[in-house]
């Protein structure tokens, strides 16, 4: 779940993507990356960690130029340890491209061969990203080629390359990309499953626009958010401001992640027309009514939140109950966001550095412990030790999400299984497992709802890892043990 962002301005850029990515780094926290075009030549940098860790002032000041894209990286495939896996990716031809994605390709085995057998180009990383540029650079290269003017890229060519590469490759994906002496491109996958947001500004008289994965960047850099690239649509802006859309996937359906108004997506976003602080304060209403059927609300004393997506799900609960809402938990927000660290171990010793109780507000007291969801199991379960330890009686927990029970293939960092706590059992079992005293969980069909009525334009969504459908029909058993089976090795 990566973010992405791209801009082409009237001004130099390099400050105006790095303060984007900033804005962006809750959806990736292992690797940053910036290019910007000057002149027609590329200047890149791009690193593990964190935005901050990445560019040092010496780095920002070899980005030169006036339109450039952005990435912050949470590893789904390659290696998580190189920093050669950061993006963007660049290939030479035809006239120079830099490229970034966020999602996931659910057919990276058979383009790889494809890029590599037939089109004769080299792949040198294990990222599904630089397969899907080699994709791209090849059907461009084929436009041009079958073009009357073969040394100048016509629009029409880029579309058509777009078009060419939607019907080759499955799977989600949010794509920005940069070619050398034309513009920004910009596409989104035929389902909409990742989110893409158009917005432009003002400057010196001329119109400036940026695209990013969550229309949050717009507003801080003084932007203003223009609608949502629709599922399938590719925009293009040429270097001197002129901005250019079409539709090139037929069939185009709007199915976003459902995980996004969950847990990935900042509260303040508004992602395919769909306030996210909202829904999520709908869900606690949603929630309060599946308390309700599940228990006795008489034994709550109090409802808390774990900071912080769950905030407004805890608010609307606890008003829906009429229950005390309190704050017990602290959050050290210098920690970056557990569930998408890599490594069990890892994720497990940063709960505890993350949160810390209050042991006032425990004591003696039967609570009610509101999260986002239940994935690993692994913070939920550090979680009620801590609070059992501070004093509580009695300790329930709810879940804004139903049971992730399936793994995701399209950019959520849960491929196998056997991760999954709720993998096999049942809302009782799960309760044993993160040692609470009830576990009660959204009902799938009531968050569909939730989102769904703040937009009834969308059609459905992608909720595979709840329920186990997956929207690109190329998802069996086998392709699933092929991935538990890497990521084992790995």
């Amino acid at each position: 779940m990566c973010g992405v962002f791209g801009l082409v301005a009237h001004e130099p850029v390099n400050q105006l993507l790095y303060d984007g990515l900033q804005v962006l780094q809750h959806r990736g926290q292992d690797a940053a990356g910036i290019v910007t075009l000057e002149n027609n030549r590329f200047h890149i940098h791009k690193d593990k960690g964190m935005v901050r860790e990445v560019f040092r002032t010496r780095n920002m000041r070899n980005l030169l130029g006036n339109a450039g894209i952005a990435h912050v990286r949470y590893p789904t495939s390659g290696d998580a340890k190189s920093s050669a896996e950061a993006q963007p990716f660049y290939a030479g031809s035809p006239f120079g491209i830099v490229f970034a994605h966020n999602g996931n390709l659910t057919n990276t085995a058979q383009l790889h061969d494809t890029v590599y057998r037939q089109y004769l180009r080299h792949v040198n990383t294990q990222s599904d990203s630089e397969v899907f540029l080699n994709v791209f650079a090849h059907e461009l290269r084929q436009q041009v080629s079958h073009s009357d003017t073969p040394f100048h890229l016509k629009i029409d060519d880029i579309f058509h390359a777009v078009a060419q590469v939607q019907a080759q490759v499955r799977g989600a994906y949010a794509v920005v990309a940069m070619i050398a002496g034309y513009g920004l491109l910009a596409f989104r996958d035929p389902n909409g499953i990742r989110p893409l947001a158009l917005g432009k500004a003002e400057q010196n008289g001329k119109t400036a626009y940026a695209v990013a994965s969550e229309n949050v960047v717009f507003s801080t850099l003084s932007f203003e958010f223009l609608r949502d690239i629709a599922p399938g649509e590719a925009v293009f802006v040429t270097l001197d401001g002129q901005l250019h859309t079409r539709q090139c996937a037929p069939n185009a359906r709007l199915m976003p992640c459902l995980f996004e108004y969950v847990y990935f997506a900042r509260p303040d976003a508004v992602l395919d027309g769909v306030a996210v602080h909202q829904a999520r304060a709908d869900m606690g209403v949603a929630l309060a009514e599946k308390v309700k059927q599940s228990m006795d609300i008489s034994e709550i004393d109090v409802v808390m939140p774990i900071p912080d997506t769950s905030r407004p799900i805890a608010m609307e609960l606890a008003h829906h109950l009429g229950k005390p809402y309190r704050e017990g938990l602290i959050k050290n927000r210098y920690i970056g966001r557990t569930f998408i660290m890599p490594g069990q171990a890892t994720r497990k010793k940063s709960v505890r550095q993350k949160l810390n109780p209050i042991p006032s507000e425990f004591e003696g007291k039967n609570v009610l412990l509101v999260d986002d969801s239940i994935v690993r199991g692994t913070t939920s379960r550090e979680i009620v030790e801590m609070v059992r330890a501070s004093g509580a009686k009695k300790i329930f927990f709810a879940s804004a999400a139903p049971e992730v029970r399936y793994p995701n293939v399209y950019g959520i960092d849960m491929p196998t299984r056997e991760e999954l706590i709720a993998n096999g059992r049942t809302a009782e079992e799960i309760a044993r497992e993160i040692s609470a005293d009830i576990c009660i969980f959204q009902n799938l069909d009531d968050l569909e709802r939730v989102v769904r009525q703040l937009n009834p334009a969308i059609e459905g969504f992608d909720n595979s890892c709840f329920s186990g459908c997956y929207l690109t029909g190329d998802i069996d058993d086998q392709y699933l043990l092929a991935l538990a089976q890497s990521k084992k090795s790995a």
